[in-house]
């Protein structure tokens, strides 16, 4: 018996012997073939040191003698020495999906391309080795996609230690200006969603400073969607600016912290935490900071006395030198969790907050020729100015992500509740060279509350189908308290009736959207959308002075949309594409009287204003190569009722003059350009991205006498230029440009500007110490003119000075990255977080 068992052993050790010395003695015999190919991502980019493995599947026993494994080298290209067979081969490289093909390898010793997909990029990841090579990033700054374009704010170096509003200064088809008003293409009628949904971080209105309190650090990447398709909110007839916070995904705990210091004083401290384990994520981002501004202005104005006989009391003309210095202390908190329940069902739930401390000085001299009814009396008045105010917002989101089937059927839910609370007050001071003086104080309280649902539905039909469908609904509510007081040469401060309101602004709207994308074939793709949708609104108005007013609006719109693709080949691609918008008044655009700027300048709002609609229409190509790319893109705008400020000069109860500015619906506005970005690879350390806009302009419309019209033709261009002298070193120089405009009334000047920023890899690959210096010339400032028949008023404008930080950031604790589910691709999927899915969070 023993003696049986003992001889089945030395069988089976001596035949196991035998094949692995017979497979052994085939391998050396058969001829190897020498096999090349290349890795490459979606656009054709070299994947550089990627690991590939080839596992022979023909032949079952000792297969490993059959299999090898390499390396690609820096231009993604690989060689390799394997005997003819079935070979399943795997692919791994940093940063993207792990693929796994299986080809058969004869006599062919080309396997051309073989394409990687890239995972969602994590921004200032550690660099990683494998096998002793080192690897960094090498993502491109600027993706083109079918229904938007993505900007990777980790590429951009000028920014670092900054905020968002630095951060749009450098996106391809987005203008930031002097006072911090967004553009795109042109148009400020720009809808702002953070992670896919209006958000109480940007307050009420979006205002400068809330763009400034949202750190540059805890960005993720900025979609740019010029044309929005049925699935987004109608509102922003400029298009829609989506901001994708910071999360991670990679397993374990990980996290990085970045200080900032610079000038004029700034301080910051921000930090990006998360954890992962399991069905469970969680993430915590936040920081906060103190920051200095500074804001000079000019204003000089002329009366046409050719055209109007003063009286006594009235400004001939005035010279006026401002400067304002702020002082803003500011903090935000972004936490949240995932989790999933079953792998198709996922739940999430996140809470923001942000808060800010702020305060102005502002001192303002006025040199005036006043009329005394002979001839001109020169007065000297200074006026000071000392503002401050709070804001605290906070948001709370909920999601729901479940997927019926596993052919793409699928549903989510979402909920979202914001408030924000905005304290403010005013205490100006006014004397004049004839030893009279005026304080006026101003106290403001403004409160947001939001409700936001929504509702997605996907159904594939087929492989090349799919139709979507959903609902949303959109509550604001705003309240402003508003009351301006006045003494006359330190006497009793009385309340000033006409600048003292209570309003209350009650802003409902109704949504159902419905669309149809398709493949007529491999090369031609279409999607057909329509949007519904209701606003209601409800402004009640009550001024000091007995003034009620009772503002409803009730309106009902419906918005069509098309997108036509046509792909050449692959990354080479033409687009059309049509879609209807609309431009709501904001909520202060409608209170008659809502603030005083100061006793010459007054700002009033006009019940009677209109929503704009704009029919849009855009023609665009998209070639990307590895180290080429360009996107050109023809777009006709035809705006009706466009919005535009007025100015009309009058005159106050003592006769002095006054400039009032209020929004108005005037006539039409078409714009139409070209939109062009680029980026080549000139060599290994030097890169170059551009864009171009230029653009025509034609407006027809009066108002008060006042003629708008007027047709012209200006451009704007930005340039980058990225040096990378060693893998750890890289630095870029930006510059801007944009041309000056004109029309009947109104005149802008031309404005330039350019940046630089620099950041080394410390630590080895934990940290990054950056630097960079915005506006090196200090020559970003607006300057224009406004004539009428009657008067000329023309002003000069720097938001801020030049400026320079330096940051120093730690990465720690980086696990491995993992790979999240995705959901199927198809033509128009708007993916990593656009207002069409449940709302990342």
């Amino acid at each position: 018996m023993i003696q049986t068992e003992i001889l089945n052993l030395i069988t089976k050790k001596t035949l196991g012997l035998t094949l692995v010395l017979s497979a052994a003695a085939m391998a050396f015999a058969q001829e190897k073939q020498q096999i090349s190919g290349k890795i490459v991502d979606a656009q054709n980019n070299a994947v550089p040191y990627a690991s590939i493995s080839f596992s022979n599947k023909t032949v079952k026993e000792n297969a490993a003698l059959f299999s090898d494994a390499t390396l690609t080298d820096e231009k993604g290209n690989f060689t390799i020495n394997l005997i003819p067979g079935n070979y399943e081969i795997t692919i791994d490289a940093v940063d993207f999906k792990k693929l796994v093909v299986t080809k058969s390898i004869g006599q062919n010793p080309n396997l051309g391309n073989i394409k990687i997909e890239s995972e969602q990029q994590v921004t200032n990841s550690k660099t990683k080795d494998i096998e002793g090579v080192t690897l960094t990033s090498t993502a491109k700054p600027y993706k083109v996609e079918l229904d938007k374009r993505t900007y990777d704010v980790s590429a951009d170096i000028t920014t670092k230690g900054g905020n968002l509003q630095d951060v749009l200064q450098n996106v391809p088809s987005v203008s930031v200006e002097t006072d911090g008003t967004v553009s795109m293409r042109g148009n400020s009628n720009v809808r702002f969603l953070i992670n896919g949904k209006p958000s109480s971080m940007l307050g009420i209105d979006d205002n400068a400073n809330a763009l400034q309190s949202i750190p540059a650090d805890q960005i993720e990447k900025i979609e740019v969607i010029t044309n929005p398709s049925s699935k987004f909110e109608s509102a922003g007839t400029a298009g829609i600016l989506n901001i994708i916070l910071k999360k991670t995904k990679k397993t374990g705990f990980n996290g990085s912290v970045e200080g900032t210091l610079g000038y004029l004083p700034t301080t910051r401290l921000n930090t990006n935490l998360s954890w992962r384990k399991g069905n469970l994520t969680y993430y915590l981002n936040g920081g906060g900071g103190y920051n200095e501004g500074k804001f000079t202005s000019r204003n000089d104005y002329a009366l046409n006395t050719n055209v109007i006989s003063p009286i006594a009391g009235t400004l001939l003309n005035s010279h006026q030198e401002s400067e304002t210095n702020n002082y803003n202390k500011s903090y935000n908190v972004n936490t949240g969790l995932s989790y999933d329940i079953t792998p198709k069902t996922t739940i999430s739930s996140s809470i923001m907050l942000r808060g800010s401390n702020s305060n102005n000085e502002s001192d303002t001299d006025y040199d005036e020729n006043i009329y005394d009814g002979n001839t001109s009396v020169l007065q000297k008045t200074n006026r000071n100015s000392d503002g401050k105010g709070e804001n605290l917002s906070f948001q709370a989101d909920a999601g729901l992500d479940h997927k019926i089937d596993d052919k793409g059927q699928l549903i989510t839910f979402a909920a979202s509740f914001q408030t924000s609370n905005n304290d403010s007050s005013s205490d100006i001071k006014e004397t004049t060279s004839n030893n009279t003086s005026s304080n006026d104080v101003s106290v403001q309280n403004s409160k947001n509350r939001t409700i936001l649902l929504k509702a997605d539905y996907e159904l594939p039909i087929g492989e090349k189908s799919k139709i979507e469908a959903g609902a949303r609904y959109d509550a604001n509510k705003n309240d402003y308290d508003y009351e301006v007081t006045r003494s006359i040469n330190g006497g009793t401060a009385a309340i000033l009736p006409l600048y003292t309101s209570l309003t209350t602004y009650d802003e409902k709207i109704s949504a159902a959207y419905t669309q149809f994308k398709s493949k007529i074939s491999d090369k031609i793709s279409y999607q057909l959308g329509l949007r519904v949708e209701n606003t209601n609104i409800d402004l009640s108005f009550d001024r000091a002075d007995g003034l009620n007013k009772q503002v409803p609006k009730d309106y009902t719109n419906v918005f069509p949309t098309v997108f036509l693709s046509y792909d050449i080949s692959k990354n080479n691609q033409f687009l059309l594409n049509y879609t209807e918008r609309i431009r709501r008044p904001r909520s202060f655009f409608l209170i008659p009287f809502m603030s005083l700027n100061n006793n010459r300048n007054l700002f009033e709002g006009n019940p009677d204003l209109n929503p704009s609609l704009v029919h849009s229409y855009e023609f665009g190509y998209s070639l990307q190569k590895n180290k080429f790319s360009i996107t050109p893109t023809l777009y006709y705008r035809n705006t009706v009722d466009d919005i535009k400020m007025y100015q009309e000069r009058t005159l106050d109860a003592n006769n002095n003059t006054v400039i009032t500015t209020k929004p108005i619906n005037l006539g039409t506005e078409q714009t139409y350009g070209l939109d062009l970005n680029a980026s080549v690879d000139i060599t290994k350390w030097w890169k170059v991205m551009g864009s171009l806009d230029l653009f025509g302009y034609k407006t027809e419309g009066k108002y008060q006498g006042i003629d708008y019209s007027g047709d012209g033709f200006s451009s704007r261009v930005r340039l980058t230029n990225t040096f990378r002298p060693d893998k750890n070193t890289s630095f870029q120089i930006q510059s801007f440009f944009r041309g000056g405009q004109k029309t009947a009334s109104n005149e802008q000047k031309p404005m330039y500007a350019v940046s630089l920023g620099a950041n080394r890899t410390i630590w080895k690959g934990n940290g990054t110490l950056s630097f960079n210096v915005q506006d090196i010339f200090n020559t970003r400032a607006r300057e224009t003119a406004f004539t009428t028949e009657t008067y000329t008023n023309s002003s000069y404008m720097q938001m801020m000075p030049r400026t320079f930080t330096v940051s120093l950031s730690y990465r720690f604790k980086q696990g491995e990255k993992v790979e999240s589910q995705k959901r199927k691709k198809d033509i128009n999927n708007n993916d990593n977080g656009g207002d069409d899915q449940m709302p990342p969070m």
